[in-house]
């Protein structure tokens, strides 16, 4: 067992025994903030373990009543163990505040390293895929469907490896859903038109970000939202041609953006694709689960 697993589990062990409170963490440097709070660094005193620390103001979820939705969120997040999902550890509140205590991505945001890169390799993006494909493929097994999957939500850890995070849209059911939400760039056609959707909205998802890690821009990008959800209705999908982008990429990623959600591919088939199995470093995305 690692260094960073056993100071994991010593984490793991405290929670049951006891109530967290502020008191338990040092407080470090910021790491980001949103509509709602922040995110710290923080150390837990007796384990000295790493965390990332959100902050949530209960005013904030009082104002936007965001109260089912954030209860929904963590009951999910905390009852998933993949390594390419982002652990929720536990959480706690005082008067003003709730805090989350989740496990801390050293790498930051998928996000910050594409607009810094302007698109991806094959490799890593199809490392990435297959990673996320797998991360999926674990979560509809235990009906949550995320819905909001994208750069801004997916984070690297100080191996590289990807993890899924922000859970906040995401429901845990059996049945087909028909509320709207996620971002718009990334939402299925089905959404878009206000039908009932299931677990396939995520699969499209991954088409979009694969066309978006390897030429930089969403597939469906547009002047306005209106011009967006035509393109998406229509899956007006064109590919520029730029040469470092391979065929069997382009058929993934039209594989994916299909209309008619029950004939997009599989999890399963994502994983078994040619340009994966050619591209994908699965000693990256095939590493043992965390305890």
């Amino acid at each position: 067992m690692t260094f960073q697993l056993q100071r994991e589990k010593q984490l793991q062990n405290q929670i049951p025994r006891r109530q967290w409170s502020l008191q338990d963490f040092e407080i470090g440097k910021p790491l980001g903030k949103g509509k709602f709070g922040r995110v710290y660094l923080a150390r837990e005193v007796k384990s000295k373990y790493i965390v990332a620390l959100k902050v949530i103001f209960k005013e904030q979820i009082e104002k936007y009543r965001l109260h089912h939705q954030l209860r929904r969120e963590m009951e999910i997040q905390t009852g998933l163990r993949h390594p390419n999902v982002l652990r929720l550890y536990g959480w706690f509140h005082d008067n003003e505040r709730i805090y989350l205590i989740l496990e801390y991505a050293h790498g930051g945001e998928l996000y910050r390293e594409l607009r810094k890169s302007g698109y991806l390799s094959e490799k890593r993006a199809a490392t990435y895929i297959a990673s996320l494909a797998q991360a999926l493929a674990y979560c509809h097994e235990k009906d949550v469907i995320h819905r909001d999957i994208k750069p801004e939500n997916l984070l690297l850890d100080h191996e590289g490896r990807l993890k899924i995070a922000d859970f906040g849209w995401s429901v845990q059911s059996r049945s087909k859903r028909h509320t709207m939400c996620g971002t718009l760039d990334y939402l299925a056609p089905e959404m878009v038109e206000n039908k009932a959707h299931d677990y396939a909205v995520d699969n499209w998802t991954l088409g979009v970000l694969c066309y978006e890690f390897l030429y930089g821009v969403p597939p469906f990008e547009a002047e306005s939202q209106t011009d967006t959800f035509r393109r998406i209705m229509k899956v007006d999908l064109s590919f520029p041609s730029t040469p470092q982008v391979s065929a069997e990429a382009k058929n993934l990623i039209s594989r994916l953006l299909v209309k008619d959600s029950s004939k997009r591919l599989s999890l399963q088939k994502i994983m078994e694709h040619p340009w994966i199995m050619k591209n994908a470093d699965f000693m990256d995305t095939c590493s043992k689960l965390q305890l």
